[in-house]
């Protein structure tokens, strides 16, 4: 079985798998999700989407979270662990949404690219699950399991994965396989447990590599 045609079945059997994957961080606006996947850099998504849940409630638009000084965001953040840089972030990037974009967030990888605190994987999150154009998100769950899958051998840096995956994976596939490698690394493919490959979906394709 070629890389190729082991991608197409792997996309085939967790589709089956994990209908209805999605984004697992709450929001209702673009923004919102930029604010939680900065927040959620070490960070687990249950966390943050309890933590927003308060700065939202007293910065309830992109504009009062600009007019927010980082000190006033540090303080509900820090929860989340690196508040003083997840703050100073956010509030950077909000302000330049603000001054820079007209208060819109940016749909192409390039001026994503130039907000504060946002790189490939939360530009690859935004342009795929706000603006629904091929994305992929190689967040840890992505990079372990393309690894001991075998669509990728022994690539730990994500650009590169990124790329990689490029080439094997159908474009209108990529962000959604991404998000279900995240539900299949934390229920089967985990990574602080010994992989639970007696109930896996993929266990008679996978290289098993890198266990």
């Amino acid at each position: 079985m070629t890389k190729e045609e082991l991608t197409l079945e792997v996309i085939a059997r967790l589709k089956q798998e994990y209908p209805d994957a999605d984004c697992s961080l709450d929001y209702d606006d673009a923004w919102k999700l930029l604010v939680s996947v900065r927040l959620a850099a070490q960070c687990t998504d249950a966390r943050v989407n309890v933590v927003v849940q308060d700065l939202y409630a007293k910065y309830p638009t992109a504009e009062a979270l600009a007019e927010a000084e980082p000190e006033e965001i540090e303080e509900i953040v820090r929860p989340c662990g690196l508040g003083r840089s997840k703050a100073r972030d956010i509030s950077a990037c909000m302000r330049m949404l603000r001054d820079v974009y007209g208060g819109k967030v940016p749909d192409t990888m390039e001026e994503l690219l130039k907000l504060p605190g946002v790189g490939r994987k939360s530009a690859n999150l935004i342009m795929g699950d706000v603006f629904g154009k091929p994305a992929i998100v190689t967040d840890t769950h992505c990079i372990r399991l393309s690894n001991r899958i075998g669509l990728v051998d022994h690539v730990k840096d994500p650009k590169k994965v990124e790329m990689a995956l490029w080439k094997l994976v159908p474009p209108e596939e990529g962000n959604d396989l991404c998000h279900r490698f995240v539900n299949h690394g934390r229920e089967v493919c985990t990574a602080r447990t010994k992989p639970h490959c007696d109930r896996c979906c993929l266990a008679d394709i996978c290289m098993k590599t890198d266990v």
